[in-house]
């Protein structure tokens, strides 16, 4: 062995004795949400998994211990609707723009239309449901880092353009490629009402409705004919392949709006034609609704976007009392919905400080939701309603070591978050780059 060898090795065997087989949190308060806290235990991390959690679980030889005296560990929290990963599909910058920038130019129309009106659902106008975010996810997405740093792990992202705007994925927040990153997908359909930007059909409420039904009874067909093929294909025509219908056909749930009572009311009903899978998203006015909605089963995703008054709005302007009162009364919806068990779950709603997302929570918090819920609702409550609660959302045994360690509680004025755990590998909080805005907030939707 020539001596060059031997250093070699010699480094390649001080690098592995530096990794450690494993990661110890001992001595913390624990909460796995899956049951009840832990003062004082120990969560034992290898191989990117929760190898041991419990009150007397012993330190593994050679793990590397972090001493959880004054610490609290959490499972890491996930936004349960986002476009985090497709940074081509984020909100646009609040401002419109760089500071002092010159407006852009307003371009000039094109003489013809650059696509024809669509005559009927046939043409699948607004359509792109073959899309799947997991196809589009990439690291780089500067937000991903803001909202790990906040002690968000994963995320339920979705393309978010169009009536049927593509397919979700279930994704962690670290990961050198997208395809680290890929928990689950896909994960569901996100429908939208969008009416804008036709000049014929579907450009109506009424119409966006017809179409998204004649779109289900489309596939509907289309399944039926193609099983019909593929069990006897001899002397039959071939079905011709429509990527829109197969992306339908490959979504297990639908995501359908419903933010104001009358919509909730309009998409149970609905989903209940459509004999699919739905989870509504919105329900700013759920605390209307929650009994209607305990009624349908359906899952619930509530907008952290609290209504408030637009900061350009007319001073002079007198607001009806029913504006006042959803802007009152929307975060108070998780409360209703806690207490009439509906199962629900939070999303950050395009809001880009994430710690405007916490800070939102614990504004249902203030209006009578309790503090172990807002947890779940962060949590084990968004992996149960995408059907990844096998592997997310709580700390036990074998689950995806997936964790934040805060100094203190969670929920306090100024969560300390001081490290987090994805697929078990440590991150610390960045220092933030700018100054917390006030909590994010929009008008209902």
């Amino acid at each position: 062995m020539t001596r060059l060898t031997a250093c070699i090795l010699c480094l390649a065997a001080c690098r592995v004795a530096a990794e450690p087989s494993a990661i110890a949190i001992r001595g913390a308060r624990i909460v796995p949400v899956s049951g009840p806290p832990i003062a004082s235990g120990t969560v034992v991390i290898r191989d990117g998994l929760i190898q041991a959690v419990g009150e007397s679980v012993a330190v593994p030889p050679g793990a590397w211990v972090i001493e959880g005296k004054d610490l609290t560990v959490y499972p890491g929290l996930i936004d349960a609707l986002s476009t985090l990963g497709i940074p081509d599909a984020a909100p646009p910058p609040s401002g419109g723009g760089r500071p002092g920038a010159a407006p852009a130019p307003v371009p000039t129309p094109p003489a013809t239309p650059a696509t024809p009106p669509a005559r009927g659902p046939e043409d699948r106008p607004s359509t792109t449901s073959w899309l799947n975010a997991a196809d589009l996810i990439k690291p780089t997405d500067n937000r991903i880092e803001r909202f790990r740093s906040a002690g968000f792990t994963s995320a339920v992202t979705f393309p978010n353009k169009g009536i049927f705007a593509g397919q979700g994925a279930v994704i962690n927040l670290a990961g050198e490629k997208a395809g680290q990153m890929v928990v689950a997908a896909p994960v569901g359909q996100y429908v939208t009402l969008t009416t804008g930007g036709f000049s014929s059909f579907p450009g109506s409420l009424m119409g966006v409705i017809a179409y998204i039904r004649q779109v289900y009874l489309d596939a509907g067909h289309y399944q039926a004919e193609r099983a019909a093929y593929q069990a006897n294909p001899r002397g039959k025509a071939r079905p011709e392949y429509d990527r829109a219908l197969e992306g339908i056909l490959g979504s297990q749930r639908m995501l359908l709006p419903a933010t104001r009572q009358v919509e909730i009311s309009r998409m149970i009903r609905f989903s209940r034609e459509l004999k699919q899978h739905a989870i509504l998203y919105g329900a700013h006015e759920g605390y209307r609704s929650a009994g209607e909605l305990k009624t349908s089963g359906l899952p619930v995703l509530v907008s952290l976007k609290w209504p408030e008054k637009k900061k350009d709005a007319d001073p002079e302007e007198i607001e009806s009392y029913r504006t006042l009162e959803v802007r009152d009364r929307a975060p108070s919806t998780p409360a209703e919905l806690a207490k009439s068990q509906v199962k629900f779950a939070f999303y950050s709603d395009g809001i880009e400080n994430p710690r405007d997302v916490i800070a939102n929570v614990k504004k249902a918090i203030d209006a009578g939701l309790s503090a172990e819920d807002a947890l779940r609702a962060l949590t084990l409550s968004a992996a149960e309603i995408y059907g990844v609660a096998d592997r997310l959302g709580s700390i036990e045994k074998g689950k995806i070591a997936n964790l934040i360690v805060t100094v203190g509680d969670l929920f306090q004025e100024k969560p300390q978050v001081q490290f987090i755990f994805i697929d078990g590998v440590k991150f610390e909080p960045v220092p933030e780059l700018a100054p917390a805005s006030p909590p994010a907030t929009g008008g209902v939707q």
